[in-house]
């Protein structure tokens, strides 16, 4: 009896051991696939919490002031005709290096506008909405009874409170806010120089022609140029962040859902700024 429960009982162990040996062997697969799912995971862009210290959302729509913010700086004089305007920093030093080489061609770039913060716009828009400032110095936007048509009206060429591109300190206007001086002499070789030369610094034409391919958003602007490097990563959080409801706080906010302004305007681009 003691014979034959012998080699059974080790059998028996030998059959134990292995089990734990295949067990032992299973678990690194398993930590491997754990593993691998987490990097799946973190390779998904996380929407980020915040710019130059403020909430994402606060600053894609202008609420702060650029004169107090570290990311921002003065744009120092000569280079704009007004005092007291602001990029970001580094905007300001690749247009810096844009300004020396257009001086270089005989190009005399100047800065007309740049950061727009939500109270400035507001300011803008609402001299449009009451009619004080006429619509391309012709029409009181007041005669137009609607609120979206009247919106649509002020749109072509001026953004709402929160919707535009100035809050971001990346946007500039360059020397003069009429298309037609950009058709011809000075005008239309500061433009040519900007379609070639000033991408090679980083500047883009946001606006720009119906027939080039963009079918949204606000007439062309043959001044408006954005530096790509940043305002890229910028409008795509603004995609991703702004909504219709996002943009209030002043009168005729109310059509910005009914115009569908963030998808027809804020995204209404030269698609060269977010390609």
């Amino acid at each position: 009896m003691l014979n034959m429960t012998l080699p059974l009982m080790i059998s028996l162990l030998w059959f134990i051991s292995c089990s734990e040996k295949k067990s032992d062997f299973k678990m690194p697969a398993m930590e491997v696939k754990k593993i691998e799912t987490s990097a799946m995971v973190d390779s998904i862009p996380a929407v980020a919490d915040s710019i130059c210290g403020i909430p994402s959302l606060s600053y894609i729509t202008g609420k702060f002031d650029p004169k107090i913010m570290d990311c921002f700086q003065k744009i120092p004089n000569g280079l704009a005709d007004k005092p007291d305007l602001y990029l970001r920093k580094e905007v300001l030093e690749a247009y810096q290096m844009m300004k020396e080489a257009a001086n270089k061609d005989d190009i005399q770039l100047v800065i007309i506008s740049a950061t727009r913060n939500f109270d400035y716009q507001k300011g803008i828009w609402d001299r449009k909405w009451t009619g004080q400032t006429l619509l391309e110095g012709q029409t009181k936007a007041t005669d137009i009874k609607d609120p979206a048509a009247r919106a649509k009206a002020i749109m072509k060429y001026s953004a709402m409170p929160g919707a535009s591109r100035h809050h971001w300190g990346t946007d500039i206007d360059l020397n003069s806010l009429n298309n037609s001086w950009f058709s011809k002499g000075e005008g239309k070789k500061l433009y040519d120089w900007m379609q070639t030369e000033g991408k090679k610094f980083g500047f883009y034409q946001v606006y720009t022609s119906r027939d080039s391919g963009r079918k949204k958003g606000y007439e062309e602007e043959k001044w408006h140029y954005t530096y790509k490097p940043v305002s890229k990563d910028i409008t795509k959080l603004a995609d991703q962040m702004l909504t219709n409801q996002a943009i209030t706080g002043f009168p005729g906010s109310e059509a910005a859902t009914e115009i569908n302004v963030k998808d027809n305007y804020v995204m209404g681009i030269n698609p060269e700024c977010y390609e």
